[in-house]
């Protein structure tokens, strides 16, 4: 047998489908405790940008990247030692669960099956403390996140949708195989069936993996019908948003539907065409691949220009006249206090009055944004183009890894699982621009409509990092 065979093996043996499944989830969770911590550390109000305050002076202005009055620092601690904390009970739990399956089967074949029901037993513990009413382990965490869940899978018809809700969605679609795995894995306990290898079942249940799978994208795709509908919105964004989940059903279902592929190929070409990749002759993998590439190039697309409001991809770029830096001529705004309508007013007639010249600048400046991004970047320029770049690449092969036939036997299912965890990485990557561009957003709408345009601009694009 080749070693490569023995490897794969190996890998099933020590690492099956099932806590493959919790290990992902695991790193989701650690995901966003580092989202959530590493905002807070860059100086992004976090904790107002996902809808989370609740102290009544959050109605004031708050330039991003500064810590203010309103700036709730240590909820922002809070939120994310609450996160970390659940990553360690939850890590703790399952590396116990997978140790005591490693001591009971040894890498035996024949016990790895008869003691399949480990993991599951671990899934089924987890979710039941999930849920337990009684105030044990992080119960006030539980409850916010069974809250959000709810949030996500009973929006209320005329809305609002928050922000948290969409991020929190958002982030679901990337864990959309994970959901389908462990579906497969209870499958997989079936009497005849063997947690080493993925069940193979012609009949209409092999329709369920790819409709779990869809569900993520369901549960966007219709907080984007919501959004469009709600009486005051006017634009129409969130359908074309809709648009772009609704793309990912054809590349999923489409996927289910190569059996047929290679049944018809099987019987023109014999059973030899079966391992190959590529069909190319059939139509059914043609129209497969072409959704493929239509949602990816869109997802991405979409990424750039209106989760992340960069200027790349635009078809109507905003025509600005090219200016020199500016003096800094608001000195106060990096004092620390919090900004309201009479400060900034107050500030606009310094403006005109007194310009203050800062022989020693701050670490940020009033700079032009640099072509393709936009106005006013919060982190450093220079990792606009390398996040771009790990967006489009695992938005390629992402939609390849939707695709349930392209994994559906054993062999080749250790890229598979690391193209996951990259698909996981692009998230949590995309959650630090998505959240920046929000709190951007925000300061942008709040800012009193009755200043003069040019002191508008020194207020919103104060600040580009080098």
């Amino acid at each position: 047998m080749p070693p490569s065979d023995n490897d794969e093996i190996y890998y099933h043996l020590s690492f099956p489908l099932p806590y493959r499944a919790l290990f992902l989830v695991g790193l989701g969770i650690l995901g966003w405790a580092t989202n959530l911590h590493g905002l807070d550390g860059l100086r992004v109000d976090v904790v107002a940008a996902m809808d989370l305050r609740t102290d009544p002076s959050s109605s004031k202005v708050v330039m991003p990247m500064h810590h203010s009055a309103p700036f709730n620092h240590s909820k922002a601690m809070v939120l994310y030692h609450a996160a970390y904390r659940i990553f360690f009970y939850y890590s703790g739990l399952c590396l116990l669960s997978w140790s005591l399956y490693r001591l009971v089967t040894q890498g035996d074949r024949t016990l790895v099956d008869y003691y399949g029901y480990i993991p599951v037993f671990t899934a089924i513990a987890i979710l039941l403390i999930l849920i337990c009413p009684y105030n044990i382990i992080l119960k006030t965490e539980r409850e916010k996140f069974t809250l959000a869940i709810r949030r996500c899978l009973f929006p209320p018809p005329s809305g609002p949708i928050y922000f948290s809700d969409v991020v929190f969605a958002d982030i679901g679609t990337s864990f959309a195989k994970v959901f389908g795995e462990i579906w497969l894995s209870l499958w997989m306990l079936k009497p005849g069936n063997s947690i080493l290898v993925p069940p193979v079942d012609d009949s209409w249940l092999r329709w369920i993996f790819p409709t779990v799978m869809s569900v993520p994208f369901f549960l966007r795709f219709r907080q984007c019908l919501i959004e469009y509908n709600l009486a005051e919105n006017d634009s129409r964004r969130p359908l074309f948003n809709a648009l772009k989940y609704a793309t990912s059903f054809p590349v999923i279902f489409l996927s289910a539907a190569q059996r047929i592929v290679v049944t018809d190929l099987i019987k023109e070409k014999g059973v030899k065409v079966a391992g190959e990749p590529w069909h190319g002759e059939h139509p059914l993998f043609r129209l497969w691949l072409l959704a493929a590439v239509i949602n990816s190039l869109y997802s991405f697309w979409w990424d750039v220009t209106n989760d992340w409001g960069l200027d790349l991809l635009r078809f109507d770029p905003p025509q600005k006249e090219r200016q020199p830096p500016k003096a800094l001529v608001l000195p106060r705004l990096y004092s620390g206090t919090s900004i309201n309508r009479a400060s900034v007013d107050s500030l606009s007639s310094e403006e005109n009055h007194h310009v203050v010249q800062v022989s020693d600048p701050p670490k940020y400046r009033h700079r032009q944004s640099c072509v393709g991004l936009r106005t006013v970047l919060l982190f450093p320029r220079a990792i606009y183009p390398v996040l771009i770049f790990i967006n489009l690449l695992l938005r390629m092969t992402w939609s390849v890894k939707l695709s349930t036939h392209v994994d559906a036997t054993r062999d080749g299912s250790v890229g598979f699982f690391w193209l996951e965890v990259a698909e996981l990485v692009r998230r949590w990557l995309w959650v630090f621009v998505r959240v920046e561009w929000e709190v951007i957003k925000r300061a942008q709408e709040r800012v009193p409509t009755s200043l003069p345009n040019d002191s508008t601009s020194d207020i919103l694009c104060y600040e580009v990092r080098e």
